[in-house]
């Protein structure tokens, strides 16, 4: 099981100890986020006339609009990944199809090499065969 951790941070002018399973690091990242949201908020026109209600309602509306953001930014991503995939693997079927279609034509080539090899012993048979009966074909003579 992961170990719990505590660490000691300074949120809204005011030090306090969190703990979780996530690294200290990480819990000041989220204590120094919370400032920096205090920070925005509070520059505001007229965040100091508000109530201490409204003043955490302006807050909880921030970390809402943050949250909902980020959830539309991760699932734009999730889909943009999805869509990736699907563009690969219809490339790599293409792929399959090409290297198939190479193979096929590699074959078609080797075969008319083989039936052009034959032919041409063909043809020279026939004109050897041609020669040699030129070469016995006794003359006429008149």
């Amino acid at each position: 099981m992961a170990k719990k951790n505590a660490a000691e941070v300074l949120i809204n002018g005011k030090v306090y100890t969190i703990s979780g399973y996530e690294s200290t690091a990480y819990l000041h990242k989220v204590a120094t986020f919370l400032n920096e949201l205090e920070e925005d908020i509070s520059q505001a026109g007229n965040y100091n006339m508000l109530s201490a209600d409204e003043k955490q309602l302006l807050k909880n509306m921030n970390l809402a609009d943050v949250y909902f953001k980020a959830n539309d930014a991760r699932e734009e991503l999730a889909r943009q990944a999805e869509e990736k995939d699907r563009e690969i693997y219809s490339l790599k079927h293409d792929l399959i199809d090409a290297r198939m279609e190479k193979d096929r034509l590699l074959s078609q080539i080797e075969e008319l090499k083989e039936k052009l090899a034959e032919e041409q012993k063909r043809q020279s048979r026939m004109m050897k065969s041609a020669e040699a009966r030129k070469l016995h074909k006794p003359e006429r003579r008149l």
